[in-house]
């Protein structure tokens, strides 16, 4: 007996962070408005759809990106909004089914196959949650529905912003007249040789032998073109995580010596916990990335014991692995800390009751709720943090 298809869902924000801003602070809703770092050495996190007729783009620097609009709004972002807000959205995705899948704070796959009696097909899932987002939280997503997650990510950005596009059941067919800039893996870099070796469409790809791709791409040239045909058997990994949950900033005026950069580092810690502790994550992967004035990068990581979510235990870490890192004479124009090796829920409770770490937990999750309530501007910081933090130009 054959199985009957998957119905996929792929949710995308639209401008998600640039949204949030726009509807949080009224004055900016039609303006140009630009999420990102300062005009020196910044980058540009979301652009709004006000501003994208100008070229401005994610990751452009934000000195190309004012040269294109010199009008735009520059807004410092705000991470622990934009993560709240995706809890949210999040939580309007599960009341379709159990089954996502996010990528990012922004977008997931949902594998709406089992609700279908429930709530109808998959188009009518996907407008019930962009109906939802809409009237709930007053911002827009995109939509791609198909029976594979492939053709559902590629679906949910022909439309943007507030689309919905439906893929057929010849997913071949309807793939193969996009340009193959459209295709999982070919990006600016790797575009002009595809089309230089004749692969000018998805439809292009999909023509060509495996033998072909794998002598001009390695074993990637055979997986694209499978995706090229429609071919994906990928399930909706509810269990996936994201790699790493961090905080950065590049700074105005490179940092000197071990102190200000170790002042950073606390002021990192506390970011990613409170983020792990709002996703209900915790993690024993801790690593430091400092990058140099000269944009040499260096980077340190430690393995814990223990899976941790708390600012004390993340930074303790943090400062261990900086006395790895050289930086005698060297001066430095970002920091960084994230924490990986994540898993649900809040960090281990040990055997043998710890009254310190149960007060640091407590901490953590009082600090995650004011700036959850109030914005970060209002939450819980550490009294040697104040007035002592360096200007940047983006977290």
């Amino acid at each position: 007996m054959t199985e009957a298809p998957k119905t996929i869902l792929h949710i995308d924000m639209d401008a998600f962070y640039a949204s949030v801003e726009q509807r949080d602070q009224p004055h900016l809703r039609g303006k140009p408005v630009i999420v990102g770092g300062s005009a020196r050495r910044g980058v540009v996190l979301a652009a709004s759809y006000e501003v994208r007729p100008f070229g401005v783009r994610s990751a452009m620097s934000m000195a190309e990106a004012l040269r294109r609009a010199p009008r735009a709004v520059v807004v410092p972002p705000r991470m622990d909004r934009y993560s709240a807000v995706s809890a949210q959205v999040f939580a309007i995705f599960r009341r379709y089914t159990p089954l996502v899948e996010g990528l990012s704070l922004d977008e997931a796959f949902l594998d709406v196959t089992a609700s279908r009696a429930l709530f109808g097909d998959g188009a009518a899932v996907a407008a019930a949650i962009k109906a939802d987002i809409r009237r709930e939280l007053d911002l827009t997503a995109s939509a791609g529905v198909a029976p594979c997650k492939f053709a559902a990510k590629i679906a949910s950005d022909l439309r943007k912003p507030d689309g919905l596009v439906v893929v057929p059941a010849d997913v071949a067919g309807f793939l193969a007249p996009l340009p193959i800039e459209r295709m999982w893996g070919v990006g600016p870099k790797s575009a002009p040789r595809m089309r230089a070796l004749g692969f000018v469409t998805i439809g292009d790809l999909a023509r060509a032998t495996d033998e072909k791709l794998v002598s001009a791409f390695g074993v990637t040239g055979s997986r694209m073109v499978h995706l090229a045909r429609g071919e994906d058997d990928r399930d909706v990994d509810p269990a996936h995580l994201a790699g790493s949950v961090g905080a950065e900033e590049t700074y105005e005026e490179d940092l000197v010596g071990a102190e200000a950069v170790r002042r950073t580092l606390l002021a990192h810690a506390s970011r990613v916990a409170r983020r792990l502790v709002r996703a209900g994550l915790a993690g024993r992967v801790v690593t430091v990335k400092v990058k140099y004035s000269d944009f040499k990068l260096c980077s340190r990581r430690a393995t814990l014991p223990d899976a941790c979510q708390d600012t004390d235990t993340i930074y303790r870490a943090a400062v261990e692995l900086l006395a790895r890192v050289p930086l005698e004479a060297r001066r430095v124009r970002l920091t960084g800390v994230s924490v990986s090796g994540l898993e649900t829920g809040p960090a281990q409770v040990p055997l043998l009751p710890d009254v310190e770490a149960e007060r640091r937990r407590k901490v953590e999750a009082l600090s995650a709720s004011i700036a959850q309530r109030f914005g970060d501007d209002r939450a819980v910081t550490r009294a040697t943090l104040l007035g002592k933090r360096p200007r940047h130009a983006i977290d």
